[in-house]
This record gives structure tokens, sequence and C-alpha cells, in this order.
């Protein structure tokens, strides 16, 4: 197979989107190592794929993110420094261990999450729990109401019998 044919299988739009083998992976990068037309196609591909994400894009309502500060609460985000790189002179100095650049969250909630395909579960197993609960209810003072007919037909049959 010639590179033009290996640009124009869809191999490479495949390994960009991340859904081949990494047989294939591996393949490719080996591909665009050795053949600069592969390479310079795989990055065109690159930009193109981004250049639709980005038109693509929707952006969030305006309101959104200062509904997430008043939501979040500024005492509850601490915005971490990026860590030095350790390739560095100046990272190779500090004893300090890398931070990591990311927001660090705490959450205080008390509620249950659950995912919203497992409500309609959750919620029918509550409603057959509280049916077979009144169910077991009703037959449990059912049999003693029963029993306390039995016994009192046998004390009448008694007394009956005594006379």
């Amino acid at each position: 197979m010639n590179t033009r044919e290996y640009i124009t299988s869809g191999v490479l739009e495949a390994y960009l989107l991340g859904v081949i083998s990494e047989e294939e992976e591996q393949e490719v990068q080996e591909m665009a190592f050795a053949y600069p037309e592969v390479k310079a196609s795989l990055l065109s591909l690159e930009e193109e794929i981004e250049l639709l994400c980005l038109e693509s894009a929707v952006p969030p309502p305006a309101q959104t993110w200062t509904k997430i500060q008043a939501r979040i609460g500024k005492s509850e985000i601490q915005k971490h420094q990026p860590y030095a790189d350790p390739f560095s002179d100046a990272g190779a100095k500090s004893k300090e261990p890398p931070k990591p650049e990311y927001l660090e969250v705490e959450v205080n909630d008390t509620h249950l999450r659950v995912h919203k395909y497992w409500r309609p579960a959750f919620i029918a197993v509550f409603i057959l729990g509280k049916i077979f609960l009144a169910c077991f209810l009703y037959y449990y003072f059912k049999s003693n109401s029963l029993e306390q007919e039995v016994e009192r037909l046998k004390a009448e049959t008694k007394e009956i019998r005594g006379r």
C-alpha cells in the first residue's frame, strides 16, 4: 500500500478520534515518522477536526459562570499554582513535590445522587416495598383476628360441652 492509499483509507481519521487498536495506533505513528507526507496529512486532519469542533461548539448561556460561582462559593475553591517543569534548572533547585494543575473542590453534600435512568427503578422498588408492607400488615392482623376467633370458638365449645 502506498502512502496516498494509506492517507485516504480513513486510518488517520480513526487515529485522531481514538477509535483504533493499539497495533494500528503504533502503525500510524511509525508511518508518520517514516513518511513526511503522512505526517503532514495527519497534522492537517487534526487542524480540520479542531476547526470543525470549534465551529460547531455551542457557547453556554451568559449567566452560567456567575451562577456556578454563586452556588459553589469562593471559600470552597482553591486554585493551585502550576508546578515547575521537572526538567528545567529551576525545578531541580526546589525540594517541593510538583503541585497538580487542577482545582481542589470541597463538597459538603448530604443528598444521595442517582443517575436519571436508575430513578424509576428505585421509585418502583420503594412503591413495591410499601405495597408489600401494607399486604403484610393486613394479613398479619387478619391472621391474629382469626386466631382470636378460633380461641373464642374453642372456649365456647368447651363451655357448651361442659354444660
